[in-house]
């Protein structure tokens, strides 16, 4: 199994319904993406303080290594990485991605 985490940090001015709609494409992958088995993602709520300004986070499961590469060209994963795109901040390092 892989696990893929993303942090995002997105713009202040994002409208709610525009993160909830991205929200919602990452969610509809799992059915769409074979080998992709479960997503879950959301807003940093933690009151630890130290989030350096990520905002924003996904986890996803695969069955193994091959399907999470077979997921990172996928043409829907292209169309959600657009919707990313339109909500992150214009900063040096606007998302973090570690699998393992």
């Amino acid at each position: 199994m892989i696990s893929h985490m993303v942090l995002l940090k997105c713009r202040n001015d994002v409208p709610e319904q525009q993160l909830t709609a991205m929200f919602d494409a990452l969610a509809a992958l799992v059915n769409k993406i074979p080998g992709l088995e479960s997503y879950c993602g959301g807003e940093n709520n933690s009151p630890e303080g130290i989030a350096r300004g990520y905002t924003h986070a996904f986890y996803m499961q695969f069955a193994d290594a091959q399907s999470r590469d077979n997921y990172l060209p996928h043409p829907d994963h292209e169309v959600v990485k657009k919707l990313i795109a339109a909500v992150l901040e214009d900063c040096n390092e606007p998302v973090l991605v570690i699998d393992f």
